[in-house]
């Protein structure tokens, strides 16, 4: 390290000598570079956390070229009347067709959908039924037949008492069939709910759009007045389209308020602390340089912020325009890291200032003291700061891109703030100096180690062995720290989207919820996935995940041959139907099985209604070959997700071909599935980063343990709590560790290479004076942090808590077990200098 520093160290006199170029330059570049920062949007697609090869990623993206993958915008309509909620929705329909969007010069929607036509498929239901659905009407039919011979034999002698059990050889097909048909009007019960969907022409994840759509809506729903048709009528539209907008200004709204609050109390502090430090410093000195006021120094209050915040400002618009270029958007994740960065970052600058108005205060001059902090603190700054970057940069190799994107962004963010702090706050101080910013007052006295109250930490082996227990004990409890799987509980809460689901709900709707598909490349393969799925579906008798299974080519014969085939069963259950002992019953199953059997020939997929065949076709009109999977389990439960996953995600075929399952809850259940085998790695490769840099950097395997057992412990510590009050990893919070190892691993670096500065019996000057700064600092860090525990995300609310809890006990074990540790060392002589 101190190769690096020497290699750098004109640039100080580069500093020193020309500020206002140094400046010039950074300030130019951070403004182009922050300009396309300020682009930066954050995308919520939880595919885009995957690789790309993932074979479930792959295959959704297929899907979505394939089928498309189109939201559509609900809209609920309820009054007493439904003729008045069915007459205005058809001019509801009719006016939203109408709504133009100027600025992608198009339509805001392209179709809607309210009335299914159901009289088609009635008249035409056996050409949509199964081959095992027609045998088992059939033989239903047969039975009927019999039965009724049986009943009309007068010497027929029934020696059975007991009743018959009616056929369950229809019942396949009469729950089918209910799913085939629904009723012709999506509404509630009592029919004073209706709802209708709109499909939109712009992509969901096209904010303005949505906003433009909303916004239009709004307009028109206002100008049509729904009072008009009944004074009781309400309007209520949504659903998940303008859930994924409330969801993204939330976050967006969520990171700017935890900003401003976190941010504005980092400030204040760091105001505060310095101006009250430089004061004492300043009233300590001699009495002829005491030529200022009170009022003098207070009108200086801002100061520091200046001199530590430009740059850390600088560094960000870096960070962030480079992020742009190389990455494009951020994620969930990401999102906050300006916070984070803002935390980290400043704390270099608090201990070089801090150290820099030490020096001034001893009297040397600015190029001295500007020489010296480089010299001293900044290679504890250049330590930490390398270790923190380069163990986030382990991340980087991650295939969880929250992960990767993670550690690129934030390592990337640590190295530049970093650069800032150690070559641009030197040209600030020289500015501020020359413009009398800066009051300074040279002491007359030096403190001395021998004057101090203390010579020694008290209470060290107790301390260090209490440490060391609590450390043992939670690590031998490591089982009851658990992941958090329920999506639910780390979703925001949207009222308006609550009170349309509410609404929305009380139209009954099918079990067949959150499909996921699987593409094959022709309809036999279609035909062998769902054999597979099928067979799986009746093994799996202890935890089965599988509703049921659906294709359009096993319902809707694909060649002539297959509708040869189908008309030949129809024609074979109309000749059933009209046996003389059927013919005249009057039976609701056998009316609505005439009326189903009327299909004598071909039918063209045209004539088959939009509703049915729309989630069986591609966007150009073509039989789809895929199958569709519903579970039977709710998937906002990640462990269920996963059990899903497991269970049609990969289907293999017996002649060796695999196919992959795509949907949305498939894709969160991969992520979370890849986080939880990847973030022990994570860490783990994090600690050996952090502990091979120190080695770099102490040359001493000693002072390396050393410097990383506080970390070790502080870690613990925090595990401990979350045992403690119940606090699990989440999706969310994972993510912050290495954070929270790079803010620990800070703190023993500084207090460990300020005590090797000053020697034997040294601690208690290292933490009247390092131990500030480092307490400052990771105040500094939690209070940014902390901004997150007042957000409506209850996700960003858990990374908050974990970072300020895991920061908050790092700093308790730097400054308790880490002096307790030194001073035990030092009195067995385990110290070496």
């Amino acid at each position: 390290m101190e190769k690096i520093l020497h290699f750098f160290r004109p640039l100080i006199k580069l500093n020193a000598t020309y500020p206002f170029w140094v400046l010039a330059i950074a300030i130019a570049s951070a403004i182009f570079l922050g300009s396309y920062a300020l682009q930066l949007k954050i995308d919520t697609d939880l595919a885009n956390l995957l690789p790309e090869k993932n074979p479930h990623v792959l295959v959704l993206e297929k899907l979505q070229d394939t089928v498309g993958g189109e939201t559509a915008m609900e809209v609920a309509v309820k009054s007493p009347s439904f003729a008045d909620n069915k007459r205005f929705i058809d001019d509801l329909i009719r006016e939203s067709l109408k709504l133009y969007d100027h600025k992608s010069d198009d339509y805001f929607f392209k179709r809607a959908q309210f009335r299914k036509e159901t009289d088609f498929l009635e008249d035409n239901a056996l050409y949509f039924a199964t081959a095992n659905e027609l045998d088992d009407i059939k033989s239903y039919l047969r039975d009927e037949i019999q039965k009724a011979k049986e009943e009309a034999n007068p010497f027929l002698v029934d020696f059975d008492e007991e009743e018959e059990d009616e056929s369950t050889d229809i019942q396949e097909f009469e729950e089918s069939y209910d799913a085939l048909i629904p009723s012709e009007y999506p509404v509630s019960a009592d029919s004073t709910v209706a709802v209708f969907k709109l499909y939109p022409t712009g992509s969901k994840s096209d904010l303005s759009y949505l906003r433009r759509t909303f916004a239009s809506y709004d307009s028109l729903l206002t100008a049509m007045n729904p009072q008009q048709y009944n004074a009781e009528m309400e309007v209520e539209y949504g659903g998940r389209l303008k859930r994924h907008l409330s969801e993204i200004d939330s976050i967006m709204n969520d990171v700017f308020s935890s900003f401003a609050s976190g941010i504005s109390s980092v400030l204040l502090l760091v105001m505060i602390y310095f101006s009250f430090k430089k004061y004492i410093n300043y009233r300590r000195g001699s009495e002829e340089g005491k030529e200022h006021s009170f009022w003098e120094h207070l009108l200086r209050l801002p100061v520091p912020l200046l001199v530590i915040g430009i740059p850390l400002i600088i560094s960000l618009a870096w960070t962030f325009g480079i992020t742009y270029f190389v990455l494009g958007t951020l994620n969930t994740m990401t999102s906050v890291l300006f916070v984070i960065l803002f935390g980290m970052g400043i704390d270099y600058g608090i201990h070089y200032y801090a150290r820099y108005i030490e020096f001034r205060a001893d009297g040397k001059s600015i190029l001295d003291s500007l020489y010296q902090t480089y010299d001293n603190t900044g290679s504890a700054i250049l330590v930490s700061g390398l270790t923190t970057a380069f163990s986030l940069f382990v991340l980087v190799i991650a295939q969880f891109r929250g992960f990767s994107e993670f550690g690129f962004i934030a390592g990337s963010g640590i190295i530049l703030a970093l650069l800032c702090m150690l070559f641009i706050i030197p040209s600030l101080l020289v500015v501020f100096e020359r413009m009398n910013w800066i009051l300074f007052n040279a002491s007359e006295t030096k403190s001395r180690a021998s004057e101090n109250l203390f010579h020694r930490f008290p209470f060290a082996r107790s301390i260090v062995v209490m440490g060391l227990l609590i450390s043992v004990g939670v690590a031998l409890n490591h089982q009851h720290l658990n992941f958090q799987y329920d999506f639910g509980d780390l979703e925001p809460e949207f009222p308006e989207y609550a009170e349309f689901n509410e609404l929305e709900n009380q139209v009954a709707s099918s079990d067949k919820r959150n499909p996921a598909y699987i593409l094959a490349d022709n309809q036999e393969q279609v035909i062998a996935i769902l054999e597979k799925l099928r067979h799986k579906m009746r093994t799996d008798t202890t935890s089965p995940t599988i509703l049921d299974v659906e294709a359009l080519p096993e319902r809707f014969p694909p060649s002539d041959t297959a509708v040869t085939n189908k008309l030949q069963e129809i024609a074979e259950v109309r000749e059933l139907l009209g046996d003389p002992f059927l013919v005249d019953q009057d039976d609701e199953q056998l009316d609505k099985l005439r009326r189903a059997a009327q299909t004598t020939e071909q039918l063209n997929i045209n004539q088959v209604p939009d509703y049915f065949k729309s989630q069986f076709v591609t966007q150009e009109g073509d039989i789809g070959n895929f199958v569709i999977v519903y579970p039977s389990v709710g998937l906002s439960d990640g462990e269920k997700s996963i059990a899903f996953k497991n269970d049609i995600g990969r289907v293999e075929l017996d002649s060796g071909e695999v196919f992959y399952a795509a949907s949305t809850s498939i894709i969160a259940a991969e992520m979370l599935e890849l986080m939880r085998q990847e973030s022990p790695y994570m860490v783990g490769a994090t600690f050996l980063m952090v502990f091979i840099l120190m080695l770099v950097a102490f040359r001493s395997f000693r002072w390396a343990i050393i410097a990383m057992l506080p970390l070790l412990v502080g870690l613990l510590l925090l595990f401990g709590i979350m045992m403690l009050t119940g606090m699990m990893f989440n999706f969310y919070n994972l993510v912050v560790l290495p954070a929270i190892l790079g803010i620990g691993e800070d703190n023993g670096v500084h207090l460990a290479s300020r005590y090797r500065e000053e020697g034997k019996n040294s601690m208690w000057d290292v933490l009247s004076s390092t131990g500030q700064h480092i307490t400052i600092g990771s105040l500094t860090t939690m209070l940014g942090f902390s901004g997150l525990l007042f957000t409506n995300h209850p996700g960003l609310q858990s990374l908050g808590s974990m970072a300020v809890i895991g920061i908050g006990m790092t700093l308790v074990a730097a400054l308790t077990f880490l002096p307790a540790l030194i001073q035990w060392l030092e009195d067995t002589d385990w110290i070496r200098f």
